[in-house]
């Protein structure tokens, strides 16, 4: 991947600004082991793969990317009572041949519902799927899905022990920020699938998973660090992983956030 002087310069330097800070964070600590090669100095290339091939990058990292935009008008924001949805395998079954965002469906290769424990006390909600999730049909798959299940084992969860889902279930194209339609249209789907799980905990990873579920425009700044409600549910809103993989400063405060997080569902489960 080329890049120019200035970008070669900062992602060293971010680098190192890791390895300092961040190593002794048991947390990080395989990605550190295993970044040693990822960064041929002498070449000035940074072994990053193109973001696009592998992991979702949240409104503050993505970069604009030029393209036709399809403004479609949502579909009725309730647009079929799911009362007869009494599992999330009836569930997926019933919209698992979407095609209310026509042009997300004609592109996608799977509609990714969603994968874990179905009586799960935590489900995790991000944004949407990327390359890799769209052709495996399951969510959090890339090296934002490592680097998700490593932030899990670390606060003591297992990826079979929760629920985890996006707010779209198929795929925009190049990665590019969920348009508000296509929100409107699949939210629905995401706040059943809450329904039938009925989980104690929410974790809301990037703005626009917290920003939905919240009904609110607050930046993730805002958002983060504090518990609120969706139903009478606690949740918690921090950084999306790929986020991380492309901004390390933001590790510490997810690590404070998760901790965070765990803390309160222990509290949570000993009352």
């Amino acid at each position: 991947m080329s890049k120019d002087n200035s970008e070669i310069i900062t992602d060293i330097f971010n680098y190192l600004k890791f390895y300092t800070e961040y190593s002794g964070y048991p947390l990080y600590a395989n990605e550190i082991k295993n970044s040693d090669s990822s960064f041929d100095l002498l070449n000035c290339e940074v072994g990053f793969p193109e973001a696009k091939d592998e992991v979702d990058i949240p409104v503050q990292e993505r970069k604009n990317v030029k393209m036709e935009i399809v403004n479609e008008k949502p579909v009725n924001k309730n647009p079929q009572d799911f009362a007869h949805c009494d599992s999330l395998d009836k569930f997926n079954e019933e919209i698992k041949d979407c095609r209310k965002c026509g042009h997300l469906a004609s592109s996608r290769n799977s509609l990714v519902f969603g994968y874990g424990n179905p009586a799960a006390e935590v489900v995790i909600v991000g944004e949407a799927p990327g390359a890799e999730e769209d052709k495996q049909g399951r969510p959090f798959v890339g090296r934002a899905g490592k680097l998700l299940t490593d932030i899990l084992k670390a606060i003591n969860f297992e990826r079979e022990d929760v629920f985890i889902c996006n707010i779209l279930k198929c795929r925009p194209p190049e990665n590019r920020n969920p348009l508000p339609d296509e929100i409107v249209n699949c939210e629905p789907y995401l706040f059943k699938q809450l329904e039938l799980i009925k989980p104690k905990m929410i974790l809301a990873l990037g703005a626009f998973a917290g920003q939905t579920l919240l009904r609110s425009k607050e930046p993730l700044g805002k958002l983060r660090g504090t518990f609120h409600e969706y139903k009478g549910i606690k949740l918690l809103v921090t950084y999306h992983p790929a986020a991380l993989l492309r901004n390390p400063n933001w590790k510490k405060p997810t690590w404070e956030d998760v901790k965070l997080f765990r803390k309160e569902f222990d509290s949570m489960k000993n009352q």
